[in-house]
């Protein structure tokens, strides 16, 4: 299950795992058949709903009968500064970036145990490891890798092993206003894609509790 699938790193990490050889189920707010493949199954998924989870966790296990890993990639960034009054927009952004995530780790819980090697990908931030000038998204980024380490701890006696992901500047949607960085000189969405395969391949000895990617010299930590 990939969530954010219609566009950016959540398209690119559905196509390379298609090609790899993966059933892959992906989650967007609109249901599209963008990519043309036997093993692929949109289905709607809207972060800020509390039952959507649930939902699409059903409809999956319905059509390929488990589910053995889960990649958060959906999320947001508004810009939230701490002299900034108002929280409207750092709500959302929990709601989206920490909440969800939770959401569907708990409606798939029970597949990802039958499993026995189940797996949870996060897609975090460099952005949780050192906090720059957005500390609204830095904060709930900070938590996607507290939620990642929690489920790594909590369930891995069941198998279930849990990775956060934390790259910087992505040529997306996202980073389509940043000007520290050329777009051509950013990480592209592939590269994200390519170490999601990784994951997703390591056996349960070889668990990696955070991948730090970087597209500069700069200090990751």
């Amino acid at each position: 299950m990939v969530s954010g699938a219609s566009r950016g790193i959540g398209a690119a990490v559905c196509r390379h795992l298609l090609h790899a050889g993966f059933l892959v189920s992906g989650g967007m707010r609109t249901p599209q058949d963008t990519i043309a493949h036997r093993n692929y199954f949109p289905h709607v998924y809207e972060a800020l709903s509390p039952t959507s989870a649930r939902q699409w966790v059903d409809a999956t296990v319905q059509r390929f009968g488990r589910i053995d890993a889960i990649a958060n990639i959906a999320g947001i960034n508004p810009r939230v500064l701490v002299d900034q009054e108002g929280e409207e927009e750092l709500d959302r952004m929990w709601a989206v970036n920490v909440k969800a995530p939770l959401r569907l780790v708990r409606a798939a819980l029970p597949h990802l145990k039958a499993s026995g090697s189940g797996r949870v990908i996060n897609l975090a931030s460099l952005a949780g490891r050192r906090v720059g000038t957005n500390v609204g998204y830095a904060m709930t980024k900070f938590a996607v890798v507290a939620l990642t380490h929690g489920i790594r701890q909590e369930f891995w006696d069941d198998g279930i092993r849990a990775s956060a992901v934390c790259p910087g500047y992505v040529m997306t949607d996202m980073t389509a206003h940043e000007t520290e960085v050329a777009p051509a000189d950013m990480t592209q969405p592939e590269d994200v894609a390519e170490i999601v395969r990784m994951i997703l391949s390591l056996p349960n000895s070889a668990s990696t509790a955070e991948v730090l990617v970087n597209c500069r010299k700069e200090s990751m930590l």
